[in-house]
């Protein structure tokens, strides 16, 4: 079984207070994009996991792929099988790769061996794993509250639209994020944003983690300032970063050789 799991971009991300269990409260708009890694997942006489493309590092064990086989295998008791995972997206880029591998798994865990989960149960599984895991569940734009687990399907239209995405390699931490992240600033409902004209995106939503991320790394501000220059109708930071993207009318010109950079259409 072959499946490729996507990168994501959030439109808008609020930080609110720190809840009793410890997370922050949020707000964001979560839309998946043809940007994917590529997964394997045959059954094998024991559990192996293999990784090519971009090194993730780290002990097999903590790998979300194998976190996510074996939350499956002691609820279900699923036989033992090899994973492969082709790594495409950038780690801690806000782009999602490790949360869309991990509920991925999980997803065709439950195709491989028929264990007739819905996309509700499968959510709630993917929750164990992260907050922005139970996202990847169905491919729809998802508004995000909660720590990231409530989900509403909304409506946006950005078929034919051309997306940027530009990742100069530079790595933050999720924890490092949400530790200097202003979260008493007011902001506006991201939905109500959505639902008016895109021309007004620029001034009105905002991603709350950009005012630490392009403080301590000012090539951020460079690289959103010229997807502007360039004729973006909107740029931003997604998630935590260090992933800038742009939304443009028409298809815009590659500009960074040197970065990780892509242009899609959605």
């Amino acid at each position: 079984m072959i499946l490729f799991p996507p990168a994501k971009i959030n439109l808008g991300l609020n930080v609110r207070g720190i809840r009793p269990d410890g997370y922050h409260e949020i707000e964001t708009c979560m839309i998946q994009i043809p940007i994917n890694d590529v997964l394997e997942i045959v059954p094998f006489d024991q559990l192996t996991y293999k990784q090519s493309g971009l090194d993730v590092g780290g002990e097999m064990d903590d790998n979300l792929v194998v976190k996510a086989f074996r939350l499956i295998k002691e609820k279900y008791g699923i036989p033992d099988v090899y994973l492969h995972l082709l790594k495409n997206i950038p780690m801690g880029a806000g782009l999602g790769g490790g949360s869309a591998d991990a509920t991925y798994t999980l997803v065709g865990l439950n195709n491989l061996f028929e264990l007739k989960l819905s996309s509700s149960d499968l959510q709630v599984l993917a929750a164990k794993l992260g907050s922005d895991c139970p996202f990847f569940v169905n491919k729809s734009f998802q508004l995000a509250k909660g720590r990231g687990e409530i989900l509403n399907s909304i409506e946006l239209d950005l078929k034919g639209k051309y997306l940027k995405i530009i990742n100069p390699g530079i790595h933050i931490g999720t924890k490092e994020a949400y530790q200097n992240v202003d979260s008493s600033v007011e902001s506006n409902s991201i939905l109500d944003i959505l639902e008016g004209p895109m021309i007004h995106w620029k001034e009105y939503l905002k991603n709350d983690f950009e005012t630490f991320a392009f403080d301590k790394h000012p090539l951020l501000q460079e690289i959103k300032t010229s997807l502007y220059s360039e004729g973006a109708i909107y740029a931003s930071m997604t998630g935590s970063g260090s992933t800038l993207f742009g939304i443009f009318s028409t298809k815009p010109k590659s500009t960074y050789p040197s970065y990780f950079e892509r242009i899609v259409q959605l």
